[in-house]
């Protein structure tokens, strides 16, 4: 499992730092959608919040990948993940796959590191 979870780490790392950085640099040309998605993405940029969202997702792909503060960059990039989800649910159907995938590496990566999230599942009286 340890090697698993490495390998989870080091892609969802990667992939972070991939994108977060074309968020600043864009040296990944794509399509761009249409309709709502192509309205939602143009206020993101318009008002500069994509800024900050790819930030947050360099800073939480470098934490993975140097293996340091590991629950804070989880703790970073789920809500990112969470946009990312809704994002392709509700707007843009086609980047489902890439998006579940991300998903699934960020579970395999929280389940390796569990015990310092066992605070937060506790009821407390």
């Amino acid at each position: 499992m340890k090697i698993v979870t490495l390998i989870a780490r080091l892609l969802l790392g990667l992939i972070f730092v991939v994108f977060g950085l074309n968020g600043f640099l864009n040296f990944i040309k794509g399509p761009m959608p249409s309709g709502l998605a192509a309205q939602f993405v143009g206020a993101l940029v318009l008002s500069h919040y994509f800024w900050v969202v790819a930030a947050i997702q360099v800073a939480g792909g470098v934490l993975l990948l140097v293996n340091r503060y590991v629950p804070l960059a989880l703790v970073l990039l789920g809500p990112v993940i969470v946009n990312i989800i809704c994002y392709h649910v509700f707007l843009n159907p086609s980047g489902a796959v890439p998006a579940a995938v991300v998903t699934v590496l960020w579970l395999i990566v929280f389940y390796g590191k569990r015990q310092y999230f066992s605070g937060i599942f506790v009821q407390r009286t």
